[in-house]
């Protein structure tokens, strides 16, 4: 059961003052509840001989990424016999003769102090986004966010403002600050921008946090082949099984399948893993250049998915049983989405997941749709999806695409999945004219075309809603108002008023906190409207002090990050108003009021 929204920000701010926002480091807390089965999240088991830290580096904290297989020993049970002679052998010999390092000159290595693929700048963020933040509270708030967020919005925001360019803040390691970054991304579902944020930074200066990072960002990835490059290194920072099988994979891919072949064995025989953990690790040895082991998979007796099992059975395109997808979050399902060795068929379902959370872009969402149309046979394509989205977009007259749009958002399912379904035909929704016979599908062709931001396209339909009152005026009316560009309809205290009427409690609130957090409505209207429909806007707690503080310094990456945690929750239901009255108008003071819109128009579509 979700705690309230109050209780969850108590917990993400840790008690920390938040002067400033960096002049007291954040307090210790507990492990959050992981959001991940075993293996995703839980703290790895010490290694037996610890590396040392990093000067100005963080202990690993709780919560951490770690072991990727269940527990298992690391050395042989007492009285177990020696290795199969012959096995020692060929690890010795390998042990023996490592690879020649090449050191990279001081002119190619790559500064860690700002580190992100995007410019911030470019990006509408600013040059440094987090400011003068204390870096520690700030890691603190990543690695306590509950995600996936209830707002597609704000998730491509927050992945904007991790994937900045930006200074590493001060009193947190540079490269763990990368990390936390890239670990936050993951559990967004953003395994491709985890990944080009792991990327940035040399293999050479990573700490022991970025080790489990970059490895969890390779099997979000389905891209085994990552590991090659810091699966040594790894090993030598922990001792878990799982660096070991990363090494055996990665001779594999490379042709050695003698001593793949060993360490295989020696991890089979040493009971350092097993079942379809070791199994899924020979399958990927197999597809190397010398592969010589055939190995079925059978996902019989298998309780539950971890990342291990996500990565490697994704690489070498085995379909994993949706039933297991139930034992991992939402997130695992956009890894899943962009996996590129599974068929698009059984990547569309993940996709509109992927959607929905922000993962993929309504363009790309569309374009694999196409390529199922390219794969399906002709005769049988007008009664599929695939070919509805099709005549949604070049039918031949406005009715035969408006049935097609309904027949594809009436066969969603769920709320998320209605969401998928608007943004899947955002641009089709803006290919319709403005039309008074339309008016009853005004709502939901606004609200698709909002989805994907196509404000200007909506915002044609203002003449037309402001014809119309109740029912599905109201609701096109609603979405207009805080969606449009600049206002293109009657947003004045008299309407508003109609409009909270008719809505009544919650969607009331809602519309008052997004028009006042905008500025469509003068202080006095706001406030009276407020009082009205039993809204505070001048409530105040933590999260709104320290979202105002990071306002006033126009810190455009810590707004993003407090805006997430004021959404603890998996839908928009939970969101307070006034929490949404302070979101939007932090979003719109450090020069963010195009996402601030997205967010108000989402919040009004799918409460």
């Amino acid at each position: 059961m979700k705690r309230p929204p109050n209780k969850r920000l108590a917990a993400l701010l840790g008690g920390a003052a938040l002067i400033g926002l960096g002049g007291v480091a954040l307090g210790q807390s507990a492990a959050p509840e992981s959001l991940l089965p075993p293996g995703f999240g839980d703290p790895a088991p010490p290694p037996s001989q610890p590396a040392a830290p990093r000067p100005g580096a963080d202990a690993a904290p709780a919560g951490a990424p770690a072991d990727l297989l269940p527990p298992v020993a690391l050395a042989p049970p007492p009285g177990e016999a020696d290795a199969v002679p012959g096995e020692d052998e060929a690890l010795t010999d390998a042990e023996e003769t490592p690879p020649e390092e090449l050191e990279l000159p001081d002119y190619a290595r790559r500064s860690v102090a700002a580190v992100g693929p995007l410019d911030g700048t470019e990006l509408g963020l600013g040059g440094d986004p987090f400011g003068g933040a204390n870096g520690r509270f700030l890691a603190g708030l990543m690695r306590r966010l509950d995600a996936p967020l209830p707002s597609r919005w704000e998730a491509m925001l927050l992945r904007r403002a991790l994937m900045a360019r930006t200074p590493a803040p001060r009193l947190i390691d540079p490269v763990d600050w990368v990390a936390e970054r890239a670990w936050l991304l993951l559990r967004l579902g953003e395994a491709d921008a985890a990944r080009m944020l792991v990327q940035s930074v040399d293999v050479d200066r990573y700490t022991p946090r970025m080790f489990q990072i970059a490895m969890q960002s390779a099997l979000a990835s389905a891209d085994p082949a990552g590991l090659c490059a810091i699966a040594a290194p790894g090993a030598a920072t922990s001792g878990e099984a799982a660096w070991q099988l990363a090494t055996a994979i990665c001779d594999g891919l490379s042709g050695e399948a003698a001593t793949s072949g060993a360490l295989i064995d020696h991890a089979r025989q040493k009971k350092l893993a097993g079942g379809i953990d070791l199994l899924l690790a020979e399958k990927v040895i197999g597809a190397g250049v010398n592969g010589r082991r055939a190995i079925n998979i059978e996902w019989d007796g298998v309780e539950r998915l971890n990342a291990w099992r996500f990565g490697l059975a994704s690489a070498v395109g085995l379909a994993i049983p949706d039933p297991l997808f139930m034992t991992v979050g939402p997130q695992v399902q956009a890894w899943r989405a962009r996996a590129p060795m599974l068929a698009p068929q059984q990547r569309v379902m993940p996709a509109r997941i992927a959607a929905a959370l922000g993962v993929f872009s309504s363009a790309a969402l569309v374009d694999l749709y196409g390529a199922i149309a390219d794969q399906t046979d002709p005769s049988d394509i007008d009664q599929t999806d695939a070919g509805r989205l099709r005549v949604a977009y070049v039918g031949a007259d406005a009715a035969t695409r408006i049935q097609a749009l309904r027949t594809l958002w009436s066969g969603a399912r769920g709320a998320r999945d209605r969401y998928a379904a608007a943004i899947l035909t955002a641009r089709a929704a803006a290919r319709i004219a403005p039309d008074p016979a339309l008016a009853d599908e005004a709502g939901a062709l606004v609200g698709a075309m909002l989805s994907a931001g196509l404000d200007r396209q909506a915002a044609r339909w203002a003449p037309v809603v402001s014809a119309m009152s109740g029912g599905a005026g109201d609701a096109a009316w609603a979405i207009l108002a805080v969606g449009a560009e600049q206002p293109a309809v009657d947003t004045g205290a008299g309407r508003v008023a109609d409009f909270a009427g008719r809505a009544g409690g919650r969607r009331a609130q809602l519309i008052v906190a997004a028009l006042a957090g905008l500025g469509r409505l003068a202080p006095a209207q706001a406030e009276r409207l407020a009082q009205a429909n039993g809204l505070s806007l001048t409530q105040e707690d933590r999260w709104s002090r320290a979202l105002d503080l990071a306002a006033n310094g126009g810190q455009t990456g810590t707004v993003a990050l407090l805006v997430a945690t004021g959404m603890q929750t998996r839908g928009w239901g939970g969101v307070p108003a006034h929490y949404l009255y302070r979101m939007v108008s932090a979003l719109r003071r450090v020069g963010l009021e195009g996402e601030a819109r997205m967010i108000a128009a989402e919040a009004m579509t799918r409460s």
